[in-house]
């Protein structure tokens, strides 16, 4: 055959979930089958779900997986794909130890099997602590076409697998993979696979996972990608989609010198017998619009919150809407996740709460249509405030407990989950009280920057303008100077740099691991460097204790970035 038509089913599985990740694989295989492709790959470890973490450790799990896996190839003819090759990622496990693994699966037959090689351990990944890395090269022939699977990072690195399957011979290469979202990865991504692509001299085909999985969250974004770094089509992001791509013969060179390194890999190839099908028309081969970076980072957030709720068991949830940039921001993340029937919010002016801060939260409300209240914490505040004779920074903070107690209240009583609504500058210099505002299951905006907070909501309000939907974010709670309004005209930059200059400076040292001399170094007030080090190393312990949030940044905090509590180097 000239072209083979093949599918990426890009899907959202759950990890644990072998029954309903089995549905959803002949679900979208059938799918694929019914738009005339002879082969179909679904991502890194969707039987499974992405990551399972020390799930890998329980022997009674991988086995579960391997059972799933021969399971699914059976109900896979049964559902009328047995003609089609199914490429799905899978646990396996054998007395040498457990591997991050793709089969080919065919007229209810595992086929062949391709066990991932390079295992990252840097940023959120450590598949070196649960995985041995494969040494085998899988070909299987479907319709004449050569094709090898490698997963994830075998495309990230040079040379290995790719280098291997090109001395090999292949015809096309596919690449099962599991890639977390962050900023500005959907373009590295794209010059990375460009780059393997030449080297291979054939089409690689990249399925990706989509969806959340506690800090993570999987954009999608699968692609096919041409011998010369070009994209022949690729899919949308944050949207489970298939995408249906017939790949050209390609032309063989002359043939290649053997690579000396091929010794050390072991070959299997499996010939698929071929099957007489349909001819269908040729299909075009879409390219969607490249996102925005706001778009992009609201998709994220969209998507991991809903996947959040829904997978663990959650139907509503409840967050202090405060009339400030950062609850609006979080309420209407939330709203577009779940529905405003599913969002709580409730007001809790103290006696220092602004006229214009309540009357923003009732605003907000009234433009999403989310359940609001109004429960004032001032009575509250008093009793702690009289009965201890607080002052200072310890009255501060019991206000911020006080609201933090209600929404625990109103989650024990109701069953909702309590949102967090901190941003990442926040986070880094310890602007959060510990039981106070940093109470919750769930903090949306963790990992996004405060200047990107606003860009955000200016950039979700055009989107609605641009439908002639009503904004839902009030264009004061953007515009007014933000304030925790603790004390009678306090301003977040009394004793903090503008929002902007201190995100660029943070970016420095908590993204880029660079130190005092090298910030100072480019330019930055040395006395002013000193102190948001100081404030960022002495917060560790906060954040420790600061509910999950979902990562898009490239160094978030928690498992993204991992330095000691206990620390004495300010340098």
């Amino acid at each position: 055959m000239d072209a083979l038509r093949i599918a990426l089913a890009q899907i959202n599985p759950t990890v644990g979930d072998l029954t309903d990740n089995s549905r959803l694989v002949v679900e979208w295989s059938t799918r694929a089958a019914a738009a005339g492709a002879r082969l179909v790959v679904f991502p890194e470890m969707a039987l499974t779900g992405y990551p399972v973490e020390d799930l890998v450790l329980r022997p009674s799990f991988a086995a579960a997986s391997v059972d799933a896996l021969h399971r699914l190839a059976v109900d896979l003819d049964r559902a009328g794909c047995g003609d089609m090759a199914v490429v799905v990622g899978y646990l396996d496990r054998d007395a040498s130890g457990s591997r991050n693994s793709a089969a080919t699966l065919f007229r209810g037959e595992v086929m062949g099997r391709y066990d991932k090689h390079s295992l990252p351990t840097y940023r959120v990944f450590d598949e070196a602590r649960y995985f041995a890395p494969g040494t085998r090269l899988a070909i299987v022939t479907v319709d004449g076409f050569r094709v090898g699977t490698t997963i994830c990072e075998d495309v990230w690195q040079p040379g290995g697998p790719v280098t291997a399957y090109a001395a090999a011979g292949v015809d096309l290469l596919l690449c099962p993979t599991a890639s977390p979202f962050e900023i500005a990865k959907d373009s590295i991504r794209k010059s990375v696979l460009a780059t393997r692509t030449r080297e291979a001299g054939v089409p690689i085909a990249y399925a990706n996972l989509i969806g959340g999985q506690d800090e993570l969250v999987f954009d999608g974004g699968s692609m096919v990608v041409a011998p010369d770094g070009s994209i022949l089509a690729s899919a949308p992001q944050f949207v489970e989609d298939l995408l249906v791509v017939d790949i050209a013969r390609p032309a063989h060179p002359a043939r290649r010198k053997r690579d000396p390194q091929l010794g050390r890999w072991r070959i299997e190839r499996v010939e698929l017998p071929e099957v007489i099908v349909p001819q269908f028309a040729a299909t075009p081969a879409p390219v969607p619009p490249v996102m925005s970076v706001p778009e992009q980072v609201w998709g994220a957030l969209v998507t991991a919150l809903r996947d959040y709720v829904h997978k663990n068991g959650f139907r509503t949830v409840v967050l202090g809407l405060s009339g400030g940039i950062d609850s609006a921001v979080v309420a209407a993340v939330a709203v577009d996740a779940l529905g405003a029937d599913s969002v709580y919010a409730v007001s809790m002016p103290s006696q220092y709460s602004s006229d214009h801060s309540r009357s923003d939260a009732a605003d907000l409300a009234r433009r999403t249509g989310l359940h609001f209240t109004e429960q004032p914490i001032a009575e509250m505040v008093a009793a702690f405030v009289g009965q201890l004779e607080l002052t200072g920074l310890a009255e501060e903070n019991i206000q911020a407990r006080c609201r933090g107690m209600t929404l625990m209240a109103l989650s024990n009583s109701d069953g909702h989950l309590v949102l967090a609504t901190g941003n990442k500058s926040e986070l880094a210099v310890g602007y959060s009280t510990i039981y106070g505002d940093a109470v919750g299951g769930y903090a949306p905006i963790k990992d996004v920057p405060k200047s990107m907070v606003w860009d955000l909501a200016r950039w979700r309000n055009a989107a609605a303008q641009g439908r002639d939907e009503t904004p839902p974010i009030p264009e004061s709670s953007i515009a007014k100077e933000p304030s925790a309004e603790l004390r009678p005209g306090q301003l977040d930059t009394d004793s903090l740099p503008d929002y902007e200059l201190l995100d660029a400076l943070l970016f420095r040292y908590v993204d880029c691991d660079q130190g005092l001399e090298e910030i100072v170094a480019a330019g930055y007030e040395p006395d002013m460097v000193r102190d948001i080090i100081r404030k960022v190393d002495l917060s560790e312990y906060k954040r420790r204790q600061y509910p999950i949030g979902t990562k898009v940044t490239s160094r978030a905090f928690g498992r993204d970035r991992r330095m000691p509590i206990t620390n004495r180097w300010r340098e």
